[in-house]
């Protein structure tokens, strides 16, 4: 069975745990980034769905670009093959490219995302 991390860090993130189980999709939700990092010595995820956040003003430590750098550079040593789906705000939408240059990204999904959005995302390999 596919494991999905599904990291939930504010209220527009979408429950589609109907979907995932549907697709037989287990998914670990993981209420922060601290959480999922620790989580992601635990168990390997095959996607990772997780909100982006711009870093305005640089809360991220200077050299981050959003809320998702840290955990993706570990995503990358821990499991390399995972497909990470982004949610994204219309707003901060243009700042995702930055991280895309950085790290493989399998799809951005613009807020609010149904399961109709998702389900084709799942499919693609």
């Amino acid at each position: 069975m596919s494991i999905l991390f599904s990291i939930i860090e504010s209220p527009l993130h979408p429950d589609l745990s109907s979907l995932y189980q549907r697709r037989g999709l287990q998914q670990v939700k993981l209420t922060s980034m601290r959480k999922a990092m620790t989580e992601l010595k635990k168990q390997i995820p095959d996607y990772v769905v997780a909100e982006f956040f711009y870093g305005y003003g640089n809360n991220y430590a200077g050299v981050n670009i959003s809320n998702l750098d840290v955990f993706l550079h570990s995503l990358q040593r821990y499991a390399p093959k995972a497909k990470v789906i982004v949610l994204v705000d219309k707003s901060e939408r243009q700042y995702v490219d930055k991280l895309k240059a950085l790290f493989p990204i399998h799809a951005v999904l613009q807020q609010p995302v149904s399961a109709q959005q998702m389900e084709p995302v799942l499919d693609e390999h």
